[in-house]
């Protein structure tokens, strides 16, 4: 089916930036939206970007909105997200996911990566 590879997570001092990416692997004819979602210790995961399929359409956390950016390259099909100002806050794990629609409210993401490590200390 679909193998979701995630790589960029780190250490930064609040500020800071990092860009995560995430690989689709796909082994159907399915165009995926791609995106995160964060868990931090003691939360519930919760949602944080996502992008459709042609890149025409974005949807961002109230929490990220004008810090990260959600990009991708559908040759490779690839999402990035690119982390600015982070805040230690945003501490958490990043899990890059992937559904047949941007609407993750009401389809949730059918594939789930591993997740990466993000750490912003203060």
């Amino acid at each position: 089916q679909v193998y979701l590879a995630e790589s960029g997570g780190g250490l930064v001092q609040a500020g800071g930036s990092l860009r995560l990416s995430c690989t689709a692997h796909r082994r159907t004819a399915d165009n995926y939206a791609m995106g995160w979602f964060r868990q931090a210790p003691g939360k519930t995961r919760e949602f944080v970007a996502f992008i459709s399929w042609s890149g025409a359409q974005t949807l961002y956390a109230d929490s990220v909105k004008g810090r990260f950016t959600i990009s991708r390259v559908n040759a490779n099909y690839t999402v990035y997200l690119q982390m600015n100002s982070l805040k230690p806050e945003d501490t958490a794990v990043y899990y890059c996911a992937a559904g047949l629609t941007i609407a993750v409210a009401s389809s949730p993401p059918t594939y789930w990566g591993l997740g990466t490590q993000v750490t912003v200390s203060s």
